[in-house]
């Protein structure tokens, strides 16, 4: 009679009435498994500088410090020196990517400025690019990230054209055209473009061949990036 009434007290309490020496099940994290894409061009494949230096590569060890041991995250970059929003668009098509990554980083149009290709062009492809990009990223617009264009008219090389404020002018046209169109898709839009126009008064900026990033520059971008992407991957 009294194991009777326990066994009812138990149920309407909803209590255990197993052996208090039993060990509590232990609950495990399951284990990460993230991936990153990096889309763009010399900018983004680190044109100059080491494979380890490029912003991709080190937002990656970066996110790295913020796993376990048992995590990981492996990086994709498509990007080449030279490729305007048309050879992106090409290379992507030829990848045959899959849309299963975490976050996609997507920086591209000074090849576009650089070769006088019509404003239009870059409009219409950048659109094109910035859907694909929310696609790969397994459809979600927060898991993508719009960096801004740097600028090569505080650099050597920039210096030496005949009018290197323009060249400034119109690369503000292309961040703007694609801040304001990320934002419109709810894509985050990073602006590193005013630490690379620190280039002539801190040279370590600029790599060593006098036109793109250096790795210390890259370090910065990186440092503007993180606290996004630790956000959108649920980063502690």
């Amino acid at each position: 009679m009294k194991k009777s009434i326990i066994l009812f007290l138990c149920a309407i309490l909803s209590v255990s009435c197993s052996n208090e020496n039993e060990t509590p099940p232990v609950i495990q994290n399951p284990v990460r498994n993230l991936s990153y894409l990096a889309l763009g061009d010399s900018y983004t494949i680190g044109q100059s500088v080491c494979e380890s230096c490029r912003f991709p590569a080190q937002l990656q060890d970066s996110i790295k410090n913020y796993l376990s041991s048992s995590d990981n995250i492996s990086l994709k970059i498509v990007a080449q020196t030279g490729w305007t929003t048309t050879n992106l668009k090409t290379a992507i098509a030829t990848e045959n990517l899959n849309a299963t990554y975490d976050l996609v980083t997507l920086l591209i149009g000074v090849n576009n400025q650089y070769q006088n290709k019509p404003f239009e062009l870059y409009e219409t492809e950048f659109q094109e690019l910035l859907q694909t990009a929310i696609t790969l990223a397994k459809g979600n617009s927060n898991h993508v990230i719009v960096v801004s264009i740097p600028d090569y008219a505080f650099t050597p090389f920039g210096q030496s054209g005949s009018n290197p404020e323009n060249i400034s002018n119109q690369l503000d046209n292309y961040n703007l055209f694609a801040k304001n169109h990320a934002e419109s898709l709810g894509v985050t839009f990073v602006n590193i473009t005013d630490i690379t126009r620190e280039g002539l008064n801190n040279p370590a900026l600029v790599a060593s061949d006098n036109l793109h990033p250096s790795e210390l520059a890259y370090t910065k971008f990186v440092e503007r990036l993180l606290p996004f992407v630790k956000q959108k991957i649920n980063l502690p």
